[in-house]
C-alpha cells in the first residue's frame, strides 16, 4: 500500500512502538465514543434525545477547558513518557468502570456523564503528552512522514472501532465494547515500557520557564496569540467543529430518520473515518509535496462545511454515508496541514503548552458543537441543526480567510526557497514573508 520512503518514520524503534500501540488503542477508544451516546440514546425518552446526546460535549468539554493550561505547562515541565503512563492507566480504569456499570443494567444516564467528564480530564492531561512526545522520536526530516503516519493510524482505529462496536453491540451490548477498550491501554503501555534513549526535552531558552508555574502557562498563550498561522489554524478548527458536529446526531438519524438500526449506526458512525482513511493513504507520501498549505487548508474546511449541510438535507444512506465520508476527508487534508505547520513552527519547549491551548479549540470545538447541535436539534429538529452547521462553517472559514491574509499566502519552505533562490530545502512551513510571523 505503501513505498518505503512513504514510511520512513518508522524505521524508528521508539516511533514504531508507540504507533503500534496508539493504533490499538484508538480503536478501543473510537469502538467507546460510540457505544456511550448509543448507550445514552437507548437511556433516555425519545423526545430528549437531542439534548440528552448534546450534554454529553459539554461534560466532557468543561475539564477539557479547567485543565488545558495546566496539562501543557505540566507536559513540557515533567517526563511525557512517565506521565503517559499514568494517564493511559487512568484512562483504562475509567472504561472498565463503564463497563461494570452497563454489566450490572445500568437504567441512568447521569453516571455515564460523571464517567465521561472523568474520562476527558485524563485525556487533558494525555493529549499534550504525547503530541510533546511523538516528534521527539524522530529526526526533523521525518517530522512530516510521521504526523501523516499517524493521521492514517487515527483515521484506521476511526473506521474499525465503530464497525466493531456496532457489531458487539448489536451482538451483545454496549458493555463489550467498553470492556475491549479498557483492555486496548495495555498496548500503550507496553509500548511505552520498551522504549528506549528517549531524547531529553530541549532546554529552556533565557527569560523562559519549564516548571509548573502561571508565567510558564502565559509564555505559551503569548507565544500561540502571536502566531498568525497558528493563530489562524486553530480558529480554523474550532469553529467548523463547532458548527458542523453532526456525529452526536448520529443516533437521531440511524434510529428515527434512516432507520438502520445498531450495525447501520456502527457504519454511520466510522463513515467519516472511512473517507478519512483513504484519504490518509494519499497525504503520508503527499504531505511534503504540497506547497499552498493555507489556501489547501481553506478550501478542505470549506469543503467540510459543504458536505455537512448535504448530508443534513439528506434521506439515503448511502448519500448519507457518502456525505460522511467526505467530511472525513476534508477534515483529513485539513488536520495534517494543521498538525505539520503546528509541530515545525513550535520549539520542543514549548510544544506541550501549545497542544494545551490547541485542545481548547480542537476538543472544545466539537464538544460545545455536540450541545449546540443537541439543543438546536431538540428545538427545531434534527436536519435544521446539521444544515446550519454545515452553513455556518462556510461563513466562519470565509471570515478566517479574509481576516488572516498570512494564511491566505502561506506556503512551505520548500517553495519559498525556490521562489526567492534559498540554498533551505527543508520542508518545513514557513510564511512568504518571515516578518509575518513574529516568532520566527
Amino acid at each position: 500500500m505503501f513505498s518505503r520512503t512513504s514510511i520512513l518514520a518508522l524505521r524508528h524503534r521508539n516511533f514504531r512502538l508507540i504507533w503500534i500501540g496508539l493504533l490499538l488503542s484508538m480503536t478501543g477508544s473510537t469502538m467507546q465514543n460510540a457505544a456511550l451516546l448509543w448507550h445514552v440514546a437507548l437511556l433516555v425518552p425519545p423526545g430528549k434525545k437531542g439534548l440528552a446526546l448534546g450534554l454529553v460535549g459539554l461534560v466532557k468539554v468543561v475539564p477539557i477547558v479547567a485543565f488545558s493550561m495546566v496539562s501543557g505547562v505540566v507536559a513540557d515541565a515533567w517526563n511525557r513518557r512517565r506521565l503517559m503512563l499514568f494517564t493511559q492507566a487512568g484512562s483504562a480504569l475509567v472504561a472498565a468502570a463503564l463497563a461494570v456499570l452497563a454489566f450490572n443494567g445500568l437504567s441512568t444516564v447521569w453516571p455515564i456523564y460523571t464517567l465521561a467528564a472523568i474520562g476527558a480530564a485524563v485525556a487533558a492531561f494525555d493529549l499534550p503528552a504525547r503530541q510533546a512526545l511523538v516528534p521527539t522520536l524522530v529526526p526533523r526530516e521525518d517530522l512530516p512522514n510521521a504526523i501523516g503516519l499517524n493521521t492514517i493510524m487515527f483515521q484506521t482505529a476511526s473506521v474499525v472501532g465503530p464497525s466493531i462496536g456496532g457489531v458487539l453491540i448489536a451482538a451483545s451490548s454496549v458493555a463489550w465494547a467498553y470492556t475491549v477498550n479498557a483492555a486496548s491501554f495495555l498496548f500503550v503501555i507496553v509500548a511505552l515500557l520498551m522504549m528506549r534513549n528517549v531524547p531529553k526535552r530541549a532546554p529552556s531558552e533565557a527569560g523562559s520557564r519549564d516548571d509548573v508555574s502561571w508565567h510558564a502557562a502565559l509564555e505559551g498563550l503569548r507565544f500561540v496569540f502571536r502566531s498568525p498561522v497558528i493563530r489562524s489554524t486553530m480558529l480554523l478548527d474550532f469553529f467548523a467543529t463547532f458548527f458542523s458536529s453532526a456525529t452526536a446526531l448520529l443516533p437521531i438519524f440511524a434510529q428515527d430518520i434512516l432507520r438502520v438500526g445498531a450495525k447501520g449506526y456502527g457504519w454511520l458512525y466510522a463513515a467519516p473515518s472511512a473517507g478519512a482513511l483513504i484519504t490518509s493513504a494519499l497525504m503520508v507520501p503527499l504531505s511534503e509535496r504540497i506547497q499552498r498549505r493555507g489556501p489547501t487548508l481553506l478550501w478542505a474546511v470549506a469543503g467540510y462545511g459543504l458536505a455537512t449541510v448535504v448530508f443534513g438535507l439528506s434521506r439515503s444512506f448511502w448519500l448519507t454515508f457518502f456525505c460522511l465520508a467526505m467530511t472525513g476527508a476534508t477534515d483529513t487534508v485539513s488536520m495534517v496541514i494543521r498538525n505539520i505547520v503546528r509541530q515545525l513552527e513550535t520549539p520542543d519547549r514549548l510544544r506541550g503548552r501549545m497542544t494545551g491551548v490547541n485542545m481548547v479549540f480542537f476538543m472544545g470545538g466539537p464538544q460545545l458543537g455536540e450541545l449546540e447541535a443537541g439543543a438546536l436539534a431538540n428545538w427545531l429538529g434534527a436536519t435544521f441543526s446539521v444544515v446550519s452547521g454545515g452553513v455556518g462553517c462556510l461563513v466562519a472559514t470565509g471570515w478566517v480567510a479574509l481576516s488572516t491574509p498570512a494564511l491566505r499566502h502561506y506556503r512551505s519552505r520548500r517553495s519559498t526557497s525556490r521562489k526567492y533562490g534559498s540554498a533551505t530545502a527543508e520542508s518545513a512551513a514557513a510564511v512568504p514573508n518571515a516578518t509575518e510571523n513574529p516568532n520566527r
